[in-house]
Order: C-alpha cells, then sequence, then structure tokens
C-alpha cells in the first residue's frame, strides 16, 4: 500500500479505486504464480491505454503540426507510443520498482525490461481513464509522455536526426555495430555501438537490435550536444 501510495505521487493522480491501480501494475507472471484468477493481471488494462493513449497522441500531433500531412502525422506517431519511446518515458516514474512480478521474471531483470515498461505504462493509463474518466488519463499522457516533447523528440527520432547530422556537419559514414549478443532466444540482449567515420560515440542495449541501436543514436546525439558547449 505504502509503494501504491508513493507512485500515486509520482503520476499525480490518486485513485478511487486502488485495485485498478494494483491490476494495472501486476504482470501476468505474478498473476499465475499467485494464482489469482483469469484476467487479474494488467493485460486488458493495457489494451484500453493503448487506445486512450494512441488518441491523446493524435490529437496532440493534430493540433501542434497544422500543416503535416497524414502520413507524417502517423510516422511521428508510431515512434512517439512504440515500446523504446513508451519505456523511456517511464524513467521518471522509476515504474520498475512498483511492478507485481513472479520471481522468475523478476530475477531476470524484468524491472527493466522495456516490453513490460511499456505494457504497464499503458495499463496505468487505463486505469486512470476507468477510474477518473478520459480527462484525468489526457492529463496523466500529456504529463508523462508529452512532457519536455523537444527532449523526447530527440530519443523517439535519434536515428533520423544522427542521419541528417551525419550527412550535413560531420562527412564520414553512420555506422552501428553489434558489440555483443546475450541470452536465450526468448530474452535477447543486444550491445551495439554507433561510429560516425569509425569513430565510436554511443552505445545502447536493447532487446533488438533496433532498440539498441536507437538508444546507440540517442547517447551520440547527447555526446556530440555536450561536445559543443
Amino acid at each position: 500500500m505504502k509503494l501504491q501510495k508513493e507512485f500515486e505521487e509520482k503520476i499525480g493522480y490518486q485513485f478511487h479505486d486502488v485495485k485498478l491501480l494494483e491490476q494495472a501494475l501486476t504482470h501476468s507472471s505474478y498473476a499465475n504464480e499467485c494464482h489469482l484468477g483469469k484476467h487479474m493481471d494488467n493485460e486488458r488494462l493495457e489494451f484500453l491505454g493503448d487506445a486512450v493513449l494512441e488518441i491523446v497522441v493524435s490529437e496532440f500531433l493534430y493540433k501542434k503540426h497544422p500543416k503535416y500531412p497524414e502520413g507524417e502525422l502517423t510516422r511521428m506517431r508510431a515512434s512517439m507510443v512504440c515500446e523504446s519511446t513508451l519505456a523511456f518515458c517511464t524513467k521518471d516514474l522509476d515504474l520498475g520498482k512498483y511492478l507485481l512480478l513472479g520471481k522468475g521474471e523478476d530475477q531476470t531483470g524484468g524491472r527493466g525490461r522495456k516490453s513490460i515498461l511499456s505494457d504497464a505504462l499503458e495499463a496505468v493509463i487505463g486505469a486512470v481513464y476507468l477510474d477518473g474518466g478520459f480527462a484525468s488519463a489526457k492529463e496523466l499522457v500529456l504529463r508523462v509522455v508529452l512532457n519536455d516533447i523537444e527532449h523526447k523528440q530527440l530519443f523517439f527520432d535519434s536515428k533520423t536526426i544522427l542521419q541528417e547530422l551525419v550527412q550535413g556537419k560531420y562527412g564520414g559514414s553512420l555506422v552501428y555495430r553489434l558489440v555483443s549478443e546475450e541470452g536465450p532466444d526468448h530474452d535477447k540482449k543486444f550491445l551495439v555501438e554507433a561510429r560516425i567515420a569509425d569513430v565510436a560515440y554511443g552505445h545502447g542495449i536493447g532487446r533488438t537490435k533496433k532498440s539498441a541501436e536507437q538508444e546507440a543514436a540517442y547517447e551520440t546525439l547527447l555526446l556530440l550536444e555536450h561536445k559543443k558547449k
């Protein structure tokens, strides 16, 4: 209960029905391990939260970019609600700390797994929607996902931004090199480095090469920005 109150303070929303919050933080591994019964994990709430998130982000982009065509808005929305971006948005909340996970999932790094974090964030959005209505859920999305949008844009468009930067200012080629690959097929961990003109810059870790490359690109952009100061 104490941790739930702490999490409510972080998201800026107090639940009327705390069972909704508990369910939003319950991973299927915990529900199965504790025999909680059918549909007691956060998967149905995730389904609902995903829909709420999509409409809020769509409205935000529609109003923010009145001259963008439908295709560009769709591309931006997809990058903003993808697994890597949503997991990135949970860092300030320290969401992994509050999750209810099965022992095996917990011991194999589930609290930091992007898929689990992104799904849980969508579940929390769904829970807020059921508990407090669309306005409360929208406020949560604006606060957690769409705040500091310029900085987040740098993250979810990092590969495109870095590619354009390298082509425009640094000459040389941009290459993502796989440094290592660990773990079984169902739980891979890829370490990738971004190299500009054969010089290593940022590193990224992810469950897929694509997500690792995104983190490497983001870290490289931060390093290049720091060098300019």
